[in-house]
């Protein structure tokens, strides 16, 4: 599991379409099966620990909380990052406080290597 930061920092420019004022930071590729969820947790809410059936970018935008691999240590990740999931790793996702995140699971998924890693 890594976490990665989201932030404007590296940002491209968005050109096309008459825009401006515009830029995107690329997150990721895939390919095959996708689904895209909000995910909302209570104060004390969780996701217990289980093995991905997809690759996955578990993306906070409001709150904050945790994200744990199969060694059980809980992580912290807040709003403007992002924890990618590899298919079939152990792991389980919570908050103290409150948390939303938008979870895209794809089979096949490749997080951005360029983007600044927090956690191997």
């Amino acid at each position: 599991m890594r976490i990665l930061s989201f932030t404007d920092e590296g940002a491209e420019l968005i050109g096309d379409f008459g825009s401006s004022g515009a830029a995107a930071v690329n997150l990721a590729m895939g390919f095959g099966e996708t689904h895209a969820y909000a995910v909302y947790f209570e104060p004390g809410g969780l996701i217990g620990p289980h093995r991905a059936e997809f690759a996955q970018l578990f993306i906070v935008v409001g709150g904050q909380g945790w994200v744990a691999s199969e060694d059980g240590v809980k992580h912290p990740i807040s709003a403007g990052q992002l924890a990618h999931i590899e298919k079939d790793e152990m792991h389980s996702k919570g908050s103290d406080g409150g948390m939303s995140a938008i979870m895209l699971q794809v089979t096949d998924l490749v997080a951005q290597v360029s983007l600044p890693t927090y956690l191997a």
